[in-house]
């Protein structure tokens, strides 16, 4: 099995398109040759560097619970909307797959193992190197907005639908984590 088949290889399958899942697959592996980091690293490093150390939720934790949650939100959006709303799953899918891929760039590992931001990722955040990397796989428009909208850099654009829902299946997942209130009983 290869590395993205590894990390990708249930939610690639769910892209009903051969080619729109090549390119989709091609840019994590083009992500996956120019990091440090390895398939290992990202089932083990935290899914952000916001929170402290000690987080457990991994970087693919994080990554496939987006995928997954806006594969339901799409299938529901489709389901009751009546046709007014339509959501192309295709590329509401990839998209939630390549949002992040550019945070192989954007991080490295410092001396203990630990993930921390490179210079690279300091100078270039992961929604301008991710839309570079599908950019050079062929991915198409479509699904290049969703990478370079999902996160605040998308706020100053209009979104698609698919894009609003990949941005906020992402938000939802790590806002709580951030600025949560906690009750104690």
């Amino acid at each position: 099995m290869n590395k993205v088949e590894q990390l990708w290889g249930e939610e690639l399958s769910w892209i009903q398109d051969t080619n729109l899942r090549m390119q989709t697959a091609k840019a994590w592996e083009l992500a996956l040759e120019r990091s440090v980091l390895t398939v290992d690293d990202l089932n083990r490093i935290p899914f952000t560097l916001l929170c402290g150390p000690d987080l457990k939720v991994t970087f693919m934790d994080h990554k496939r619970s987006v995928v997954h949650i806006v594969k339901d939100a799409g299938e529901k959006v489709n389901q009751m909307y009546h046709g007014e709303l339509p959501v192309d799953m295709d590329v509401l899918i990839a998209g939630a797959i390549l949002a992040d891929v550019g945070k192989l760039l954007e991080y490295e590992l410092d001396a203990n193992g630990k993930a921390v931001q490179g210079s690279y990722g300091k100078y270039v955040r992961h929604p301008f190197s991710g839309l570079s990397l599908a950019e050079q796989a062929g991915v198409p428009a479509p699904v290049l907005h969703i990478i370079a909208t999902h996160a605040g850099e998308g706020d100053m654009v209009k979104r698609t639908t698919e894009a609003y829902l990949v941005h906020h299946a992402d938000f939802m997942t790590f806002e709580p984590f951030r600025e949560r209130l906690i009750i104690k009983k």
